[in-house]
């Protein structure tokens, strides 16, 4: 997949953490085709940052309602590595890890792949807080999500 304008692609961008970690967590993701841009985020009480990293990205592939190019954008190597290198072992060993434990977060690892098998997808990973827009706001998106939910359950 590349770059051309005009490609009909799906970039997503995504973003997830918690604070303290493990403790209230968001997550946040941005889709933009073709000069619209659609924000989603959200939140839970008890989490963990790699659970709202995933999360963001299952959220956000479960809202395309037709298969598509898509570019994922995310500043999580445990999403890109996870889901472009390390699934197919988990699979192969009935989701268990190179010390055969369960593989963590295998709901999430589990509903993410469910919802990418329509689509052609790119994992891009990109450093975080380098000032690249539609990833600073991705984590804005998330701090506000964790952040309404702590304020919520203190009322």
């Amino acid at each position: 997949m590349s770059d051309t304008p005009g490609e009909d692609v799906v970039d997503i961008w995504t973003d997830g953490g918690c604070k303290p970690n493990p403790g209230p967590g968001g997550w946040g993701a941005i889709l933009c085709f073709k000069g619209v841009q659609k924000e989603m985020s959200g939140a839970e009480l008890e989490t963990t940052n790699n659970r709202m990293e995933l999360t963001a990205a299952a959220e956000a592939l479960e809202t395309l309602k037709r298969p598509c190019k898509v570019r994922i954008n995310t500043d999580s190597e445990y999403l890109k590595n996870g889901i472009t290198r390390w699934h197919t072992g988990w699979v192969r060993k009935n989701w268990r890890n190179a010390a055969g434990d369960p593989v963590a977060n295998m709901d999430l690892w589990k509903r993410i792949l469910d919802a990418a098998k329509a689509h052609e997808i790119e994992w891009r990973w990109v450093r975080s807080h380098i000032g690249i827009a539609l990833n600073e706001r991705a984590d804005v998106l998330a701090t506000a999500a964790r952040d309404s939910a702590v304020a919520a359950k203190r009322r």
